[in-house]
């Protein structure tokens, strides 16, 4: 099917979606994409690239448009931008009016940015999770995150592919892989998995075909594919920035949050999303604990005096990890902080809980969002999901749909057990676990290795898994930042502050320290297997 939107002709394959440009604006020569040199820009570089009069927003949109295209789909095929927003020049053109009469919208303003597919635009692109049931998708309004970045100025110049569903649809799934998007490859070794579920996010980012890009997690969608991609992810506290508006897994675990080559892009981003949303009871909380600026806090010195935990639970599991994680101990010591060992950090029970909750509302979040696109939905609820994947060749081709099965047989949030798993979730994770450790060391921070290096890319028996540190974040809820640690030969490795609740602050302070002091971030080689 040849579906024509504007400047673009998109066409649906059984498995994927490719675009090809039909743009009337000028395709800048290579010698002019040359002399942009956006490769490795911070969003810093980038404004005063415009207040130089380098260049403008529709030469550096085009510029992205290009290399999506001779990268992503045509070079090394990394296949990590489901769709580019045939709006997206325009938008471009009407910020750089706005630049050339003096008004400044703040420090996203001309930044092109890339959105995760499970997060609702109002625009001629659609959000699907990934999912050929979601085709023809149409949000009736903007998620809180789109309009927020929209209203910084920065420019939405596409959708980035995810496993689908955001990781949570069956066992024996390969993250980067999703129904209409196909699968997504790690730039630093094609054969290599980009982790997820914000595989095309991470990537994306990674060879540098946006200035930052959205993720969102539950446990460990944010922080993997940054670790596996070579750049810095933030996964914020649980209410800091509104879900309203992104197709949900657990209201209780899930956030979106900045993916970017730098911690500096990272928290420049992160504070343009953060607000209180009436339709999100989770951000009434971060009232007194949330700031709309923490570039205050991207301080070099920041590890100095620090007092951090380190999680041990994974020694031994990766000797080459070791190696490399003993380093980073000796970084972080040599940048004044002191070092505090910490093999149990909570009763590892805590996760069949976190799974009971977030079947529980897994059902009642996609209910209601599929509710919430109105009469024109393509799926009315979670039961019309499941018979679509049933009669589909390609959703089911090599894994299946178990836990929207799981999730449909749940009753609602009134049950005893899902209101029982919460709260034993809630005081294994936090009480018992990161509060109580942190309070006993009277602790800043806690560190591990965010992940191993990538595998390869297994379509028969999935995903491996060998090291994961984002389990303790993600079920209390509270804030990790992910910071490349180094290479294992040619794959990157990332290294995780994560702490208390609404500890955004610290936690940048330590990681923006540690990067200042060790730079490990690399672009990729996009090498053959």
């Amino acid at each position: 099917m040849i579906l024509k939107i504007k400047n673009f002709v998109f066409i649906l394959s059984l498995s994927f979606m490719v675009f090809v440009s039909c743009s009337e604006a000028p395709i800048k020569s290579a010698e002019k994409r040359e002399k942009l040199k956006l490769e490795e820009m911070s969003v810093v570089q980038l404004q005063e690239g415009y207040v130089n009069g380098d260049f403008t927003s529709v030469e550096v949109v085009q510029y992205y448009i290009d290399r999506i295209e001779e990268i992503d789909r045509n070079g090394p095929t990394l296949n990590s931008v489901i769709v580019i927003n045939p709006d997206a020049l325009s938008i471009a053109a009407k910020l750089d009016e706005e630049r050339e009469n003096g008004e400044i919208r703040g420090p996203l303003h001309g930044v092109p940015m890339l959105l995760k597919d499970n997060i609702d635009t109002h625009d001629a692109m659609e959000t699907t999770a990934g999912s050929r049931a979601m085709i023809g998708s149409h949000p009736i309004k903007d998620s809180w995150v789109a309009e927020k970045l929209r209203s910084a100025g920065a420019i939405i110049l596409g959708k980035t592919n995810l496993s689908e569903w955001a990781n949570f649809r069956g066992d024996l799934s390969s993250s980067g892989w999703s129904g209409i998007g196909g699968q997504t490859n790690n730039p630093y070794i094609l054969d290599r998995n980009p982790c997820g579920s914000s595989s095309g996010s991470g990537v994306a980012v990674s060879a540098n075909l946006c200035m930052i890009a959205i993720g969102t997690e539950t446990n460990g969608s944010i922080v993997c594919p940054s670790t596996a991609n070579g750049i810095v992810g933030i996964k914020p506290t649980v209410g800091l920035i509104s879900r309203s508006g992104i197709i949900p897994i657990s209201f209780t675990q899930d956030t979106p949050g900045p993916m970017a080559r730098s911690v500096s892009d990272a928290v420049i981003c992160l504070g343009t999303m953060v607000g209180v949303d009436e339709n999100d009871s989770k951000t009434l909380d971060n009232v007194g604990n949330s700031t709309t600026d923490y570039t205050s806090y991207l301080n070099a010195n920041g590890l100095k005096g620090k007092r951090i935990g380190h999680y041990t639970k994974y020694r031994k599991s990766n000797f080459k990890v070791d190696e490399m994680m003993n380093k980073a101990i000796e970084d972080l010591k040599k940048q004044g902080a002191e070092i505090i060992e910490i093999e149990n950090l909570y009763d590892p029970v805590v996760h069949e809980y976190s799974f009971q909750v977030m079947l529980y509302e897994y059902k009642d979040g996609l209910n209601k969002y599929f509710a919430s696109l109105g009469e024109n939905a393509p799926i009315k609820n979670l039961d019309e999901l499941i018979a679509f994947n049933e009669g589909d060749s390609i959703e089911m081709g090599f894994y299946r749909q178990e836990y929207l099965t799981m999730a449909n047989e749940k009753g609602d949030l009134n049950s005893l057990e899902y209101t029982e798993a919460l709260e034993k979730a809630r005081k294994g994770m936090q009480d018992d676990g990161i509060d109580r450790v942190m309070d006993e060391l009277n602790l800043d921070a806690i560190v591990g290795p965010t992940g191993s290096p990538a595998w390869k890319t297994d379509w028969v028996n999935g995903d491996f898994y060998s090291i994961s540190s984002s389990s303790p974040a993600a079920i209390s809820g509270y804030p990790n930042i992910t910071v490349p640690m180094g290479f294992i030969q040619e794959l990157p490795i990332g290294i995780s502050f994560f702490g208390r609740k609404w500890s955004e602050g610290k936690l940048i302070e330590i990681a923006y320290s540690y990067e200042q002091s060790t730079m490990h971030r690399q672009a990729p080689k996009f090498l053959a297997p």
